[in-house]
């Protein structure tokens, strides 16, 4: 007899007709061709030989053995199919040696003993996919529900670096490199069952690699760990800001949904992950303010408009002293400022302007006649265009005038 502690348990339940040496012999070259560790037999082979010899039914006791197999195999990694490959090559291996094990008397001993088998066989690998699928969904929830809270803690800039890093690990994120953090967010907001997510971790990876990446959701918002890297996987004349490549996968994936993508800053370490999220957190807002027409903002492009509201008391006395006078014209001082901002954006070309606002040039030259009138700033004026436009700028910044601006200590906030 050969050593059978590879299946505890099999030598004592086994009938004497199985002989232990042979279903050792099989176990093995079962595992072998499966690829699959040889501890997932355990009590499988028992039943087997049960079933064909005696016709008796898997026991419960049996079965539950195979199930916690299957909740092990799926917590182990191994593939389903190979698993399910182990067992049914176990079962024709048996099946095939079987005749020289037992001698069958006649043709219907014969068929029986195989009806026992398949009904072993489907019982058990039915048990064993079942359990196996069950732990698999079990483990995703478990690693869904860590990189949420790593991803938490990383934007939020933990003060535990040590235990971050630790953390970081089985996710491949090395904290000592420089990351940077994209966010997407969609118009008509993201339901919690929406599966871009998923759909653009699988782009994400197939344009980065497998390593220093993870995509999550957080209040509404897609967000995406990045490494400071160029694509490795695009051809280098087809590179793009990787605010660009996340835009066009999000629009071929999700035809019809309009996106708004924001990148921060790439910045090493743990900490550089929570100021690269500020930064594109901050760039959403501010194009959202200004109502930019791009879908795709980058925080280096923004980085005047953040002077701009971070100096909010100037900007609300400038615009208080050169854009106030505008609320004195019939219908207030919006469709003015609408008409500056398409008449600053398109370069001072008053036809082009017109063309934006959907309106007649004669119209937009009235208003910013107006414009100069009430405030006495000319917009055509180089000296005093500048001026202007700031102003517009923070106003939009400030979401002036649907908003009040803000006066005594809220203004130096």
């Amino acid at each position: 007899m050969s050593d059978y502690s590879g299946l505890p348990g099999l030598s004592e339940s086994a009938p004497n007709s199985a002989d232990e040496a042979w279903l050792t012999a099989i176990a093995q070259a079962a595992a072998g061709d499966a690829q699959a560790p040889l501890e997932l037999l355990v009590e499988y082979l028992t039943l087997l030989a049960d079933a064909a010899i005696s016709g008796r039914g898997p026991r419960e006791h049996e079965l539950a053995i195979v199930r916690e197999l299957g909740r092990r195999a799926a917590e182990q990694g191994i593939p389903a199919g190979r698993v399910v490959d182990l067992y049914l090559s176990a079962a024709w291996r048996m099946w095939r040696d079987l005749p020289d094990v037992v001698p069958y008397r006649d043709r219907d001993t014969v068929r029986a003993s195989a009806q026992a088998v398949l009904r072993a066989v489907g019982e058990a690998i039915a048990v064993l996919v079942d359990s196996y699928q069950v732990a698999t969904k079990q483990l995703i929830r478990q690693e869904e529900s860590l990189r949420r809270e790593l991803v938490d803690d990383l934007l939020r800039g933990d003060a535990d670096v040590s235990r971050m890093v630790e953390r970081a690990e089985p996710f491949g994120l090395d904290l000592g490199r420089s990351h940077q953090v994209v966010l997407a967010a969609p118009a008509d907001g993201l339901p919690d069952s929406d599966t871009t997510a998923g759909m653009l971790e699988r782009f994400i990876l197939d344009q980065f690699g497998d390593r220093e990446v993870l995509v999550a959701t957080k209040e509404g918002l897609l967000v995406m760990l990045l490494p400071a890297t160029a694509p490795t996987r695009a051809p280098r004349t087809t590179i793009k800001d990787v605010g660009e490549l996340v835009h066009d996968a999000l629009i071929r994936q999700r035809p019809g949904r309009t996106w708004r993508v924001a990148s921060g800053r790439a910045y090493p370490g743990s900490y550089g992950i929570a100021r690269s999220y500020e930064e594109a957190r901050e760039a959403l807002m501010l194009a959202e303010r200004l109502q930019l027409d791009t879908p795709v903002v980058a925080a280096r492009d923004m980085l005047v408009y953040r002077v701009l509201i971070r100096d909010q008391a100037a900007i609300v006395d400038l615009i208080q002293a050169v854009l106030g006078p505008l609320t004195q014209a019939r219908g207030g001082a919006e469709p003015l400022l609408q008409t500056l901002e398409a008449y600053f954006a398109t370069g001072e070309v008053a036809t082009e302007a017109a063309r934006r606002l959907n309106m007649s040039v004669r119209t937009v030259t009235y208003r910013l006649d107006k414009v100069k009138s009430l405030t006495g700033h000319d917009p055509g004026d180089p000296a005093q265009r500048f001026t202007l436009h700031i102003a517009v700028l923070g106003a939009r910044l400030l979401e002036w005038p649907v908003r009040d601006l803000p006066t005594g200590a809220d203004a130096h906030a």
